[in-house]
């Protein structure tokens, strides 16, 4: 039976209080003493929204990944955009990346632990690609722990249900948009029962294993330790969590158990990486901190079609100065696309000369295909033709601000040309921005990575504005 609509504010009144205590020294003295990298495979761009000053990678040789570990970062993130790719593909990568990883780290003599981090409303290649790179690191892990908190987007996970914030009300996950899902659909709001969902039955719903809001504000780091000790071999485990304070409680008993030689495997949304990785929060950052220049208009690049992201869109076009361009995606899809790609690459460069902001945007018709590989299909070949239009742009824009994660990794990767970026932070909670590297098409400019299901519906058109004001200044 599907969870109930709950009220937030009288759901988060009925939790027991949070530990009190600020665990993040804690953290930070125990991961000091260890010396590792917590290493993100990230299935599309938008998990470095919670992390500042740390490198992304857009390619994974040996002599990359040895060269990254060897500098000692705390954290770094592998770009794979594998939730983009069919299962079998991504599990290859994931495979991929693994044993890489494995040599490099031998060769820089360099300690990591591996997040698998992926969408905080459930969306993903799981079990598939977590399999595949347990077994590509090699040895056994003592646990697969999920934990698909995030506050920044508004997901809480209370007594082993995963919510969505909508204004006033927690809805389960499995009632929202984001459930409804051609390629990553599921019924589940329960993660115990998800769990079942998603291995085919083949794990138990009461097998799973489940770390509670009571353990981590009652009993604290020694119980959450306590719990993790108890899990059997290769268990799956729930990481309840309601609160970042909730995440340090969990980490420090974690790290606890890590130390007594425990191996663990993550899936998670993007809040816990900083925790476990020990970074400091950041203010969000101030347009004028960008170094922005008026000349150019900015870039905006929308790919996502949910609906979150067309009611922002809508928003945005109400301000004055900012031209629309949309391309129709049956064009995208036929023979004759590249006609389609020119007239846009001509409007839009027309716009950026002119200093005008300009929106390069898909139809918001949904085109799926016939099932859940063909819907994934259609969804690059839109994203190509996308990167197709910002590649073939000759003004270098003010700032390119891609909005979905399929449509954020092709423009980064294939129109600009990055390979490494560096995470400068976030311009709003739970939206970061990269500064390209010297390599890409235009080194050193700002990048805004704005997932499709984050922000309410004028958080789009904030953010143009106040880059726009940013530029003035």
């Amino acid at each position: 039976m599907q969870p109930e609509r709950r009220s937030l504010n009288e759901t988060f009144a009925r939790l027991p209080p949070e530990w009190p205590a600020d665990l993040l020294p804690a953290i930070r003295s125990a991961l000091q003493a260890r010396g590792e990298t917590v290493v993100v495979l990230d299935d599309d761009p938008t998990g470095t929204q919670t992390v500042h000053g740390v490198p992304v990678l857009m390619e994974w040789s040996v002599d990359t990944l040895r060269a990254e570990l060897e500098t000692k970062v705390p954290a770094m993130y592998l770009l794979t955009n594998s939730r983009s790719l069919p299962l079998r593909r991504a599990e290859a990568l994931n495979a991929e990346i693994g044993a890489a990883l494995v040599e490099a780290g031998r060769l820089a003599r360099r300690r990591f632990v591996v997040v698998s981090r992926s969408d905080s409303t459930l969306r993903g290649h799981f079990p598939g690609e977590v399999a595949a790179l347990a077994k590509a690191l090699g040895g056994t892990f003592d646990a697969w722990l999920l934990i698909p908190f995030f506050r920044e987007g508004g997901r809480f996970t209370i007594d082993d249900v995963h919510y969505v914030a909508e204004g006033a009300d927690l809805v389960p996950a499995g009632e929202t948009e984001f459930a409804r899902d051609r390629a990553f659909g599921y019924r589940s709001s329960d993660l115990r029962e998800w769990v079942w969902e998603k291995t085919g039955g083949q794990i138990a719903a009461d097998t799973v294993a489940s770390i509670s809001l009571t353990d981590i504000r009652i009993g604290g780091p020694d119980r959450v330790a306590e719990r993790l000790l108890e899990l059997p071999p290769g268990a799956v485990g729930v990481v309840n969590a309601a609160s970042t304070r909730d995440l340090e409680v969990f980490t420090l008993g974690l790290l606890a158990t890590e130390g007594r030689g425990r191996r663990y495997l993550y899936r998670t949304a993007a809040s816990f990486v900083p925790i476990r990785a020990g970074l400091a929060s950041r203010p969000l950052l101030t347009p004028s901190a960008l170094g922005l220049s008026g000349e150019r208009g900015g870039l905006i690049v929308v790919g996502s079609y949910v609906p979150r992201t067309t009611t922002q869109v809508q928003q945005l076009l109400a301000l004055t100065g900012v031209e629309r361009i949309e391309l129709r995606v049956s064009d995208l899809l036929s023979a004759d696309a590249s006609a389609a790609i020119g007239r846009a690459v001509e409007q839009a460069e027309d716009c950026l000369r002119r200093g005008v902001d300009v929106v390069i945007m898909t139809s918001r018709d949904l085109v799926q295909g016939a099932d859940a590989e063909g819907s994934l299909a259609i969804g690059r070949r839109v994203s190509e033709g996308l990167a197709a239009v910002v590649q073939a742009i000759t003004p270098r824009p003010r700032y390119v601000l891609a909005k979905g994660g399929i449509t954020s990794s092709d423009i980064a990767t294939r129109a600009l040309g990055m390979r490494r970026a560096l995470v400068l932070g976030q311009i709003l909670p739970g939206v970061p921005v990269w500064q390209a590297g010297p390599e890409s098409r235009y080194p050193d400019l700002p990048y805004l990575v704005f997932p499709g299901n984050v922000g309410g519906p004028e958080a789009l058109s904030e953010i143009v504005a106040a880059l726009r004001a940013g530029a003035n200044a």
